[in-house]
């Protein structure tokens, strides 16, 4: 069993004060990485939905594809 040489020091040899101050930056950290990791799932399902319709996802492509060519062929013809 470890003995810790100070009183009331804990496993990981922080004080009570480090721990809680150890403890609010983790928690900060965490729920930071957790709303950027949210807001980058819904930024890339609105680019592309992660269940596609019932065309699939090459009908969406196929689609785009074909009204940006004639976009560019009606603006530059």
């Amino acid at each position: 069993m470890a003995d810790s040489g100070d009183a009331g020091g804990t496993m990981s040899g922080l004080s009570a004060k480090e721990a809680k101050e150890f403890h609010k930056y983790f928690m900060m950290s965490t729920i930071a990485y957790v709303v950027i990791a949210i807001v980058a799932h819904f930024l890339v399902w609105q680019w592309r939905p992660w269940f596609p319709g019932v065309e699939g996802y090459m009908s969406s492509l196929t689609d785009s594809a074909s009204s940006v060519t004639n976009l560019v062929l009606t603006r530059f013809t």
